[in-house]
């Protein structure tokens, strides 16, 4: 028996919508999940609302159940939190977390999701794909005990980032951004919080997630001799522009990627994509991750959710996106 669902579309850059989906009927290796939430992963998401994927990053930027291409008409999104209607009976009713878009039910094989566990809240959960992509980063590069560590930008990664740093004993952990209300979220995640004029410097990490120009050059300015900037930030098809003179060779400095498509050479060889996932869902039954929330909305207001979101009229970290009556 099939089952009518919702779900949104960009109809082309900066026009979304909700559209009607059937589900098919599950096969013997699949599930079928009725969302309770999704969240909107607030700088990805918007560069995708905005038609601003360069054409050399369609493969990469591709999420894993998609459906067209972008720059639109395209099915995005990746934060769903939601319960097994149907499939193996060790399922059926159980809370799952998976990398799907925002879509009122769906049919996915049972190997894309991760069951939440009991002490996570569902709403909460939604936070699984950010806080994957931070413990990735801190596999990248790991502080070593009494580091001082700055991140800057204090969006859904970065407050994420700084909320694991925050359990690393002896390590100070300053949380660096232009919004001075974002001061209230450092405290809540029980970091130190400064504006980048005011950040402190000689820092041994600095983790960057601001996604601009000015951000990661006043990172780069904040480190110690010989210490490391790990970019998180993803920039689309915007140019990025720095000052490599001054301390940049004489102070031996670097700069290092990190992206949660691949899992951290680090730990490649004995942890996979589960092991990472199930991982930061045991994170977050810790409730220090509830600031990241800091909104929601009806399904059916999405299209002007996101609209707002990328035109910053919206502020957020995490906007959480429910379902009731889908």
């Amino acid at each position: 028996m099939t089952r009518p669902a919702r779900a949104f579309w960009l109809r082309a850059p900066g026009a979304g919508e909700i559209r009607p989906v059937t589900l098919p009927e599950p096969g013997p290796d699949e599930l079928q999940v009725r969302t309770l939430f999704s969240g909107v992963s607030r700088g990805t998401e918007t560069l995708v609302f905005a038609g601003k994927v360069p054409d050399s990053q369609y493969a990469t930027m591709r999420a894993p159940f998609q459906e067209g291409d972008f720059p639109a008409p395209v099915k995005y999104g990746y934060l769903n939190v939601g319960e097994v209607e149907q499939g193996p009976a060790h399922l059926r009713g159980r809370t799952v977390f998976c990398l799907y878009p925002h879509q009122s039910a769906y049919v996915v094989p049972v190997d894309a999701v991760t069951v939440v566990p009991e002490q996570v809240p569902a709403s909460r959960a939604v936070l699984a794909g950010t806080v994957e992509t931070a413990v990735n980063a801190l596999w990248d590069a790991p502080p070593l005990l009494g580091d001082r560590v700055s991140v800057v930008g204090a969006g859904m990664v970065g407050c994420a980032v700084a909320a694991l740093l925050a359990r690393f004993p002896g390590v100070a952990v300053e949380l660096v951004d232009t919004d001075p209300t974002r001061a209230e979220v450092a405290a809540a995640l029980g970091v130190d919080f400064a504006t980048p004029e005011a950040a402190t410097g000689g820092r041994d990490l600095v983790v960057h997630a601001s996604a601009s120009a000015a951000g990661l050059q006043r990172g780069l300015d904040l480190l110690a001799p010989e210490g490391t900037v790990l970019e998180l930030s993803w920039y689309g098809d915007r140019q990025v522009q720095l000052s490599l003179g001054a301390a940049f060779h004489s102070g031996r400095l670097t700069i290092r990627s990190s992206q949660v498509g691949m899992v951290a050479p680090a730990r490649r060889s004995s942890r996979g994509y589960a092991d990472r996932m199930a991982l930061a869902l045991e994170l977050l039954a810790d409730p220090v991750f509830d600031a990241l929330i800091t909104g929601r909305s009806a399904f059916a207001e999405l299209p002007d959710v996101l609209a707002r979101l990328s035109a910053g009229s919206l502020p957020a970290l995490c906007h959480l996106i429910t379902y009731d009556g889908e």
